[in-house]
């Protein structure tokens, strides 16, 4: 059973959602407010949190930031705002997942789920480090280092990262990336694999329109690949 930490203010939500997810299995507590559910989260730190951004007493951007300046709990942000530049803001600030209101109980359960589960680790992630060019992926160590100089990856990226490096030079599909990284059913509005791709270009200095390592194959995939 998991423990989650559910921060919405909307009572008639809050309630179906404790209701919905208790159901299916697991412990929900609950807080209408950001400050109360970052004392939450100290006190009695859940497995994941879902957050709204749209609460009463502090934005949840700026309330996803301090959790992650305290802790690594996964979290799914579940929020009406479907501007793709907030998604992407709220994903580099440490989300784990995005998800749009109005949503089934069914589709932010398997998300939550999903999310655990990537939490747990993959036994993918282990064996031998990975160096393709100057890029090095330790599994082991969850670290990952180009040219000598350590990464900041996020928990998601260096999954992506890792799973593209383990199949190099193999081209591979955003169904197959949704599928085995991200553990979801492939959406063709999902633009979670996009997201993570951009940003993780950028850490690797490098964009879409002169790739080093990271090359998009149109109407195929993405393949990771040594530079040159």
């Amino acid at each position: 059973m998991a423990q989650l930490l559910l921060v919405e203010d909307d009572p008639a939500i809050r309630g179906a959602l404790i209701r919905a997810l208790g159901d299916r299995g697991h412990a929900v507590s609950s807080s209408p407010s950001a400050m109360a559910a970052l004392q939450l989260v100290v006190e009695s730190p859940p497995d994941l949190v879902i957050l709204d951004l749209g609460l009463p007493d502090l934005d949840g951007y700026e309330a996803l930031r301090m959790i992650r300046a305290i802790s690594k709990v996964p979290v799914v942000v579940a929020t009406a705002r479907d501007d793709e530049a907030e998604i992407v803001r709220v994903l580099n600030a440490g989300a784990d997942d995005y998800l749009v209101k109005p949503f089934g109980v069914g589709q932010i359960e398997a998300r939550v789920r999903a999310v655990l589960r990537r939490a747990a680790g993959d036994e993918d992630r282990r064996g031998e480090p990975i160096v393709i060019g100057g890029l090095r992926l330790d599994g082991e160590a969850h670290e990952a280092a180009l040219d000598g100089r350590p990464l900041d990856l996020s928990r998601r990226e260096f999954e992506l990262l890792h799973y593209l490096a383990a199949r190099s030079p193999q081209v591979i599909t955003k169904r197959e990336l949704l599928t085995d990284v991200w553990r979801l059913p492939y959406g063709g509005a999902d633009k979670t694999v996009d997201v993570h791709v951009s940003w993780l270009r950028r850490k690797l200095g490098e964009n879409a329109q002169q790739p080093r390592y990271l090359h998009t194959i149109r109407g195929v995939g993405i393949k990771l690949t040594a530079p040159g």
